[in-house]
Formats: structure tokens, C-alpha cells, sequence
């Protein structure tokens, strides 16, 4: 009997009811977040987000989900158990992309028109700083040892690099024409942008923000992450409805995977294995097998999806 009350304590205080990963896809032009649950492959709900929702960042010690809405400038906390809006926030001229320290205790805000990156405390959400960047900054992502944070700077060609520590600009360093997506390999090795109006992928030194290579993809690529213990790069190409698949070691293009039209966010499963592609055009989410390099699902979500960032919950 103490096994079994054992048992029933941990799930409700535990939550084992939702400890699968979930998906959080902005709908765009529909003000709302789909919520996928990822052991089903099933649509859970939907969240009604008003400002044009489009970035999303997961904050996975408070179980929080940030939701960047560009036409309110800010951007709004979900709770990622309950499935309900907490908080907005507000930031400024357009938010877009957003990303948390790997802690959990700041959340970044890229400004679109202001061309600056807000830091807010994920406890209070009062304001920290605002760091001026680039023209245009859009993806950010954050080092795994959380030391930097980087920042895709579309309208000057350029990532910039900014110490977490005292919070200030360390390097910045072109790239591609207009970058937008990036990621950064578990190792804090090597950084990824997806350039949208070069159609290439730049490759950098993490550490000291030099450039090694650029490779070429599909037609405006968008988004990138990587998956298979940072073997394989996957990109999403807006144009041409694809997946270009990188092997990260050869730093070459292996294939192309048909996905729905206008693919944009894209994100992997803790798994590493699993890979989820957010289809504006089609309203829809493919589901990639890492491994197989196919296509094993498609969920319908709502209209303009979008998932800017990483989308699913750990």
C-alpha cells in the first residue's frame, strides 16, 4: 500500500499527467498558441494570444513558455502545465525573437524596429537592460555554459555576441545576406545561421565569432536546428516547401525533405530524434524522424504557423 500511496504522490505532485514534452506553435494570423502533445502526435488545445504571437522560448526551470507578440510589442507567459496565459509583458516596438538563459532567470527580447535586445527578470518581469544591437534582430540563442548570448542581426548581415556576465556587446561578425534562425551545438562549439536572401547556412567558431564556412541550401531558409547528438543540422527552406538535412561533420548537404508550404519554425524533441516543422502556408506541423530522414506525421494547428525558437517544452 505505501508503494502505490508512493506512486500517487508523484504523479499529482510530480505531474506525470503532462510530464510529456509538448509543442508550442504560434499561430500567427489566428492570435493563438497550438498545443501539441508530443508522445500522441495530438493537438492538446489552443491558446488565445493576441498580438500577432510569433516567437516562442521555453523556460525550463519555471515551466514557463514566452511568447513574443510583435503587433503588441511584448510578449506574453504561458504556463506550460495549466495551458493558460499568466502575464504580458511589455517590451517596445516590435518584439520577435526570444530566448531564455539556460538557468531560467532572464528572458531576451529582440526589439525588430528598435534594433536593441531587452533583458527582463523571469521572476518579477521588471526590466534588466536593453542592449543595443544590430538593424533588424531577430533569432537569439544562448550558450549552453550561459556566458553568451547571440543575436541575428537580418538587416546588417551580422551576429552579434553578448557576455551574459556584464551584460554587454563582446564581438559582432557578418555573415550571410540577412540571417534570421540560428543555433548553437550542445558543446558551445559551433554557431548556425539560416540566411534568407543568400540561401546558405553560415558556419562560426562559437567562441571567438569567426566564420569557417558557409553551405548552400534550399530557397530562403528560415530556421535551423539540430538533432541526432549534433550530427544533423536540419533548416527549413520557406520556398521551396523543404527540410534541408547538414551533415555537421562534412558540413555538407545530404538531402531535402518534402515538407508543407512555407516551412518557417523548426525545433527538436528531447529525444533527439524527432524533429517538428511549423508550415505557415499550411496551417500545419510535420513531424520529421531524424534518423529516417522522413516525414512521419502531420498535425493540423491553425492558420499562420510560425514557432520562431525552441518550441517544446523538456
Amino acid at each position: 500500500m505505501q508503494f502505490f500511496a508512493a506512486l500517487i504522490c508523484l504523479y499529482l505532485c510530480c505531474g506525470w499527467a503532462s510530464a510529456e514534452p509538448r509543442a508550442f506553435i504560434t499561430n500567427q494570423l489566428d492570435n493563438s498558441v497550438a498545443v501539441i502533445n508530443t508522445e500522441t502526435q495530438a493537438l492538446l488545445t489552443t491558446i488565445k494570444v493576441t498580438g500577432k504571437p510569433a516567437g516562442v522560448a521555453i523556460n525550463k526551470a519555471s515551466q514557463q513558455v514566452y511568447i513574443s507578440t510583435p503587433e503588441a510589442g511584448g510578449f506574453a507567459v504561458l504556463d506550460s502545465r495549466k495551458l493558460t496565459v499568466l502575464n504580458t509583458v511589455k517590451v517596445g516596438g516590435a518584439s520577435l525573437g526570444i530566448a531564455t538563459d539556460r538557468i531560467g532567470s532572464q528572458v531576451f527580447v529582440a526589439d525588430w524596429y528598435e534594433n536593441s535586445v531587452t533583458v527582463f527578470d523571469t521572476k518579477t518581469f521588471t526590466k534588466q537592460a536593453v542592449l543595443t544591437v544590430g538593424k533588424s534582430p531577430s533569432g537569439l540563442t544562448v550558450s549552453p555554459d550561459n556566458r553568451w548570448l547571440y543575436v541575428a542581426n537580418r538587416m546588417d548581415d551580422s551576429i552579434s555576441q553578448i557576455d551574459l556576465k556584464n551584460l554587454s556587446l563582446r564581438n559582432t561578425t557578418k555573415v550571410g545576406a540577412h540571417p534570421f534562425g540560428i543555433v548553437i551545438d550542445s558543446q558551445g562549439k559551433y554557431l548556425y545561421t539560416a540566411n534568407v536572401e543568400s540561401n546558405d547556412v553560415t558556419v562560426l567558431d562559437a567562441v571567438n565569432l569567426k566564420r569557417i564556412t558557409s553551405i548552400k541550401v534550399g530557397a530562403r531558409p528560415y530556421a535551423l536546428s539540430l538533432a541526432q547528438a549534433d550530427n544533423l543540422l536540419f533548416v527549413t527552406n520557406q520556398d521551396d516547401s523543404t527540410v534541408s538535412v547538414i551533415d555537421t561533420a562534412s558540413q555538407k548537404q545530404l538531402s531535402q525533405i518534402a515538407v508543407g508550404d512555407k516551412p518557417e519554425g523548426i525545433s527538436t524533441h528531447p529525444n533527439d530524434r524527432l524533429v517538428y516543422v511549423a508550415n505557415w502556408m499550411d496551417n500545419n506541423v510535420s513531424v520529421i524522424d531524424a534518423k529516417t530522414r522522413q516525414v512521419i506525421q502531420t498535425i493540423k494547428t491553425g492558420e499562420g504557423s510560425r514557432a520562431f525558437g525552441e518550441f517544446i517544452s523538456p
